[in-house]
């Protein structure tokens, strides 16, 4: 098997790609990968009116960012190109001209308009919507009449009218579609582009392809797909149909379940390998409790056999746990590389610029551990690096604590460590017992100069938070504290 895998990623560019795009095309790459095969990236360019400028590019992007690298296309050639489609028109044509010798397909002049009313009585008695075939028979001299009328037809494929059409799906096993509810869908477009359908097989055909690994919703095409590699004299390849991807309600993923383009991931701050292992867990799995697992685990392991039927849930808060637990894994280098981008943008711009990487080397194991998205880290680490705080002053008001009483233990706590060293030991050292000696819990001691140097009710380790502070800034916010109270 390694030596003939040859699979493929074909989006369209009429659209910037989301999470459905990229799981597929992961798949096709893992699978490529697994068997030591070739991955093909081709873009299906031939819908001319639902083009999108930029989109190939983002796609591009898109797999790059993920180390999705293709063995042939765009950027790289190949032995089967072009890898665009709309650069192999002249092939489709051709193709084309074959199957109207052959008596395969025929010519439909039915417009647009007729269409649509066809569809809108279909659909008023519930009947499925599809073509009715009128053209289907049409004799020389009906022909000769529409093309006096300048009519360009389109060019239909003739499917069976009965009887079954049966294939093999890896996922799915044996799929069956009755011939009678499938129309005689449209190979040539009436501009003299092919549709989906032509230029999907005779691509695949051409360029080799061995298995056809696609989302659930071309189930439906692939009986089209099988009779026209028939009438080609085309061997198919295997299909294989994903899961589709759902939200948290189980109704289909859209934007509302907090999914969005892939390259938004990125600016929100989602680390590439966290993406990866993510997607490749939507419909597939190691085993039934693995769920961080590296590339190099993902591409030993991937198989068709552990890829469900049922649809797979997306969970934008296990994405975001899952790139937690990857951030974690960053060394303190590394952390520094990926966030200083997101500090320069984040922080407010009262705080000066340049952000000093050598400071913020000194805080990332008080961050690391409680940044889940890359893009959090300016609101996490800001009292780090503003000169004022702003806060409410009744955070400064802790349980168990009036006003008078949170001045008395700020003005003792300031007076300690005016005269105490700045690192956290030194810090435990003096201000535990003083909570004692104050007859406070230490919660609300602590609690107290958490506010008082942070501005927050929860941060990171107040002794290490104030070491990292420096003396001069802790003392100055004390003081401030003071002033609020007062």
């Amino acid at each position: 098997m390694s030596d003939s895998v040859r699979v493929r990623f074909a989006p369209s560019p009429t659209g910037i790609p989301h999470v459905g795009n990229i799981r597929t095309a992961l798949f096709n790459w893992l699978f490529a990968r697994h068997y030591k095969g070739s991955f093909i990236l081709r873009i299906e360019d031939t819908d001319v009116t639902r083009k999108v400028e930029g989109a190939a590019e983002a796609i591009f992007d898109s797999l790059t960012w993920l180390g999705l690298d293709w063995d042939e296309g765009p950027g790289v050639g190949g032995d089967y190109g072009p890898y665009f489609q709309s650069q192999r028109l002249e092939i489709y044509q051709d193709i084309a001209k074959r199957l109207v010798e052959g008596g395969y397909v025929y010519f439909c002049y039915c417009s647009p308009q007729r269409l649509e009313e066809m569809r809108r009585e279909q659909m008023k008695r519930k009947q499925p919507p599809g073509y009715d075939r009128r053209c289907r028979d049409l004799t020389e001299k009906e022909r000769t009449e529409f093309e006096a009328q300048g009519i360009t037809p389109v060019v239909r494929f003739r499917m069976p009218l009965e009887g079954q059409i049966k294939f093999q799906d890896l996922i799915r096993g044996e799929v069956v579609f009755e011939a009678a509810t499938l129309d005689d869908f449209v190979l040539l477009k009436s501009d003299g582009y092919p549709t989906y359908h032509l230029a999907n097989v005779v691509d695949d055909h051409l360029m080799r392809i061995s298995h056809v690994l696609r989302a659930d919703e071309w189930l439906s095409s692939t009986p089209r797909h099988i009779q026209l590699y028939g009438a080609l004299g085309y061997v198919p390849p295997q299909f294989a149909h994903l899961p589709m991807i759902l939200g948290s309600d189980r109704a289909k993923l859209s934007k509302r379940h907090g999914a969005t383009s892939l390259m938004e991931y990125q600016k929100q701050g989602f680390l590439p390998e966290a993406v990866v292992n993510f997607l490749a867990l939507l419909g597939w799995s190691l085993d039934d409790k693995t769920d961080i697992i590296s590339r190099e685990e993902l591409v030993a392991n991937f198989s068709i056999e552990r890829v469900g039927k049922a649809g797979a849930i997306f969970n934008h808060e296990k994405l975001a746990w899952m790139n937690g637990m990857y951030i974690r894994k960053l060394s303190t280098e590394e952390m520094v590389q990926q966030v200083m981008p997101f500090l320069e943008v984040g922080l407010p711009k009262t705080v000066t610029r340049p952000i000093s990487p050598d400071y913020f080397r000194q805080i990332v194991p008080l961050l690391q551990e409680r940044v889940r998205v890359l893009g959090e880290i300016s609101e996490l680490a800001d009292f780090f690096f503003v000169e004022e705080l702003d806060y409410d002053a009744e955070l400064l008001h802790k349980k168990g604590m009036d006003r008078e009483g949170a001045i008395a233990a700020l003005w003792v706590s300031r007076e300690r460590l005016e005269a105490c060293p700045f690192d956290a030991a030194s810090l435990e050292g003096v201000l535990r017992p003083l909570a004692a000696e104050l007859g406070l819990k230490t919660g609300a001691l602590f609690g107290l100069l958490r506010v008082a140097v942070t501005g927050r009710t929860a941060a990171p380790p107040l002794f290490e938070t104030m070491a990292a502070l420096g003396k001069d800034r802790c003392l100055k916010r004390i003081e401030a504290a003071l002033a609020r109270l007062k």
